[in-house]
C-alpha cells in the first residue's frame, strides 16, 4: 500500500480507502447498495487492514446509520487500534422528520456529529466532511460550526463534497481572513468516463493544497467490465437500475474499446486499469473503494501494483479527453504570450542546465 498526506496536513492515509456503503441495507436506495451484514462488514474491514488501507469512508445517511454502526462494531470486534485507523464521515443528508434534521447549519452539524460518535463508538472523527450544498445557510456558518467542533476535539480535520469550486474558493478564504479551521480535502467523483472536475476543480485543489478524495472512480460499476457497448444492461447490475453518475456513454465505450488490449497485456480487469489510471494522477490522494464481496476488494488492491506505460497512460488520457470548453481552450493563446519570454530569458546558471 502506499500512503498520501490528508491535503496539506501532516495525516498519512492510505492512497485507497474502504467506503462503507455498502454496508447493511435500509429503504429506498441504500436497500439496493446495502446488503453486506456484520460477519461481511468484520471480512471486509479485516482483508483492507490487511492490506494496508488505514483509511475507511462513510456517512450518517448511508443505510440510515447503519453503515457507520456496522464500520464502528468492526473495528471494536477485531481489536483494531484507534490511533491506527483514519474515519471519515460525513453530514448534510436528511437523517430525520424534523425541518432541521438537513442540510449544513450550525443546528444540525451539532446533532448530526454527536450521532456519529455513538454509532462509530468513539471520542473523535479524524475527518468529518459537509456531504452536499446547502443552497440557504452561510458558508460562514457552516465553518464557524465546523471550527468549533475541532476546538472541542470532536474533529480533527474537516472536508467537504459535492461543492462548485467557487464556493470552495470562497470558504477557503473566509477560514483564512476569519481563523477558522480550513477545508482540508474535496470528495468528488472522478473516474476516466468522468472527467468534468478537471476543468475549475483541479487547478483550485492544486493552487490550495486542497486533498482529492474520489468517490465512484469505476463510473456506478461502468468500468468494473460488466458493461460493454454490446451489452448496456448486464443482470444483477445496481447501475441498469439506477443510472448513477451521469456519464457520456458513447465515449465510454471508446474508453473500454482502449482499454480492453491494455487489460489483456497485464492479465488483469478494466476495474483495475480505471484505478490505476486514476492513482497515476498527482491530484488524487485517495480513492474510495467499495465491495460487496472479498474477490472484488482484491481485484481493486491489485490496482497499488498496477503500473501502466507512459504510452499506455497517453492512449487512455487522449480517448477519455473533455472536449474543448471556453474558456479553457483560450488559456494556451493567452499563456504563450508569457511563457515563451520568461524561458528565454530567465538567466542561466553557470554549470547548471
Amino acid at each position: 500500500m502506499q500512503y498520501k498526506t490528508l491535503g496539506d496536513t501532516g495525516l498519512l492515509v492510505s492512497t485507497l480507502c474502504f467506503g462503507t456503503m455498502t454496508f447493511h441495507g435500509g429503504t429506498g436506495l441504500f436497500r439496493a447498495i446495502g446488503t453486506v451484514d456484520q460477519t461481511g462488514a468484520d471480512a471486509l474491514i479485516k482483508a483492507s487492514i490487511d492490506a494496508g488501507i488505514n483509511f475507511f469512508d462513510t456517512a450518517d445517511v448511508y443505510s440510515e446509520g447503519e453503515s457507520e454502526k456496522a464500520l464502528g462494531q468492526s473495528l471494536k470486534t477485531l481489536n483494531i487500534s484507534r490511533s491506527t485507523v483514519v474515519i471519515a464521515t460525513k453530514a448534510f443528508g436528511r437523517t430525520g422528520p424534523g425541518r432541521n434534521d438537513v442540510g449544513a447549519s450550525r443546528g444540525h452539524i451539532m446533532d448530526a456529529v454527536d450521532a456519529s460518535l455513538r454509532r462509530l463508538q468513539t471520542d473523535h472523527i479524524d475527518l468529518y466532511q459537509i456531504h452536499g450544498n446547502d443552497s440557504i445557510t452561510p458558508i460562514e456558518e457552516t465553518l464557524r460550526a465546523l471550527d468549533t467542533l475541532v476546538q472541542q476535539g470532536k474533529v480533527r480535520y474537516i472536508g467537504v463534497s459535492n461543492w462548485q469550486a467557487w464556493k470552495i474558493a470562497k470558504a477557503l478564504g473566509i477560514s483564512q481572513f476569519k481563523n477558522l479551521a480550513r477545508f482540508d480535502t474535496l470528495q468528488a467523483y472522478y473516474s476516466i468516463a468522468g472527467r468534468d472536475l478537471e476543468r475549475d476543480l483541479v487547478p483550485l485543489l492544486k493552487a490550495e493544497k486542497t486533498g482529492l478524495l474520489v468517490w465512484s472512480p469505476l463510473a456506478g460499476g461502468l468500468l468494473s467490465g460488466k458493461f460493454s457497448r454490446e451489452n448496456q444492461r448486464p443482470e444483477g447490475s445496481r447501475r441498469s437500475e439506477f443510472d448513477f453518475p451521469i456519464v457520456d456513454k458513447e465515449r465510454t465505450w471508446r474508453i473500454l474499446d482502449v482499454m480492453a488490449p491494455i487489460a489483456k497485456a497485464h492479465n488483469c480487469s478494466p476495474a483495475r486499469i480505471s484505478l490505476a489510471w486514476l492513482l497515476a494522477k498527482p491530484v488524487v490522494t485517495s480513492i474510495i473503494i467499495g465491495a460487496k464481496r472479498l474477490d472484488q476488494l482484491e481485484d481493486n488492491l491489485a490496482a497499488v501494483d498496477l503500473k501502466l506505460t507512459a504510452d499506455e497512460l497517453k492512449q487512455l488520457d487522449e480517448v477519455s479527453a473533455l472536449p474543448p470548453e471556453y474558456p479553457g481552450w483560450m488559456l494556451p493563446f493567452q499563456s504563450s504570450n508569457r511563457l515563451e519570454p520568461i524561458a528565454r530569458t530567465v538567466p542561466v546558471t553557470p554549470g547548471k542546465s
